[in-house]
Formats: C-alpha cells, structure tokens, sequence
C-alpha cells in the first residue's frame, strides 16, 4: 500500500476554521467524521481563497487524489493521492499546484502497513504526533466544467523511527510553518527539501483498517504487536 493511502479525519469544518483562523469555510460536499479516509472521498483542506480582492484561508472539500486541469477524466485521480516531494516542482501533474495552489490537510493520525517478522501478513499501525495538530502539505486543483477540487499529500522520506514501517511519510507542517506553506513560495521549497523531524507515537491496530469500507473509533485501537514466534508453552 502507498504512503500515504489512509488517515483519520473527524473535525467539522467548524471546527478547523477556528482551528486555523479561517473565518470562515465553504459549504462543499458534507465531511463527516472518518477513521478510514481512503483516496477518491472528500476530504477537508486549508487553503487561499481571493474574495472581494482580499486574500484569505478558507476550510473548503476536495476529492483526495489529484487531478490535473489537462486529465481526461477523474479516472487518473485515483493513482496521484500522494506526491512526492523531490519531484513534485518538476512533474506534470503537479508543479503548477505548487506554484499556485499549496493546502493544508489537517488530520488525526495516519495508518501504514509493514511486513510481520513472524507468520504471514503485514502490520498495521497507527501513527500520530506527540502533540500538536496533525496537518500534511498538500496540494489542490479544479478540474473540468464542475469546478471539482481535487487534492494531494505530498510524502518525503521517512524519518527517525517511521523508518521501520515504510521508506516513505506524509510531508508534516508544524503550527509555524503553515501560513508559509500557504503563502511563501520560497519558504514552500525550503521546506521540501529540508522537512522537520517530527516526534510520533506508533500504535499496532487491528487487521479491519484494510478494508476501506470499515470504519469507527475501534479501528484505531491498540492491539498487541507480534514481536517473537509463538510460544507452544
């Protein structure tokens, strides 16, 4: 599974314009409280909005996955939810996103999956930061007659001790770092290519968070991680 495929997000839209100071939010598609977000759902996103020639955050819905304004349909969203950020200045499908339409994804946590060391299958965990609101970089797009926004998460390589579960994470902003994520260009680069460490919690959950159409609080529940051969006695 890619990183990032899956992640927790249950804040109203309420909720996160007080959050980030937005204001105010615009009314998309209904988001309702979600423990198993998977690409093509409708996710909340942080981004600028021009109104009345003033510049503005706004706490808008998009459609996790990308599409760009060249696609020939929506189909191709659902290959681009992730984008990476040592080329994402350079891809098609992403660059003018870069350069014009940066976002906020505010989350809760995020799932990822790493081989057992013993038996068959693969590990699912629950990753969250030690404090704080959780928020990945992302990217946003409108596409087609509809005006459709679309999103990305952009992912760099992993760090610290994501490492052990997968090569790749989500691109975390802190608290200082959003208005210029949104706002400054340069600073949007800079933090590219020198992404900050961030302190996480990994917590083993149980198999049910594989199957997108499970969902509830009980998904990000700790189970006990298999760390030896079973004992026979």
């Amino acid at each position: 599974m890619s990183m990032c495929g899956r992640y927790v997000s249950t804040a109203t839209a309420e909720q996160l314009a007080n959050t980030f100071n937005a204001g105010d939010f615009t009314r998309g598609p209904a988001v309702e409280p979600d423990y198993n977000v998977a690409p093509t759902k409708n996710v909340h996103i942080v981004r600028m909005t021009h109104r009345d020639d003033v510049e503005r955050e706004v706490v808008d819905t998009a459609r996790w996955g990308l599409i760009p304004s060249w696609a020939k349909d929506i189909k191709i969203g659902s290959r681009l939810f992730n984008a990476r950020a040592e080329s994402v200045r350079t891809t098609s499908a992403f660059r003018n996103a870069f350069a014009r339409r940066r976002a906020l994804i505010p989350a809760d946590g995020w799932y990822e999956w790493t081989p057992k060391q013993f038996g068959p299958g693969k590990q699912a965990f629950y990753i969250t930061p030690e404090s704080g609101q959780l928020v990945f970089a992302g990217l946003w797009e409108v596409f087609g007659p509809d005006k459709l926004i679309t999103c990305t998460i952009l992912t760099t390589p992993a760090q610290g001790e994501l490492a052990r579960i997968h090569d790749r994470q989500p691109l975390v902003l802190s608290p200082g770092q959003w208005e210029a994520w949104l706002k400054d260009d340069d600073a949007a680069v800079q933090l590219l290519e020198h992404p900050d460490i961030t302190a996480v919690r990994l917590r083993p959950v149980g198999s049910a968070v594989g199957n997108v159409a499970n969902n509830g609080p009980s998904l990000i529940s700790a189970v006990e991680e298999q760390t030896g051969p079973d004992q026979l006695f």
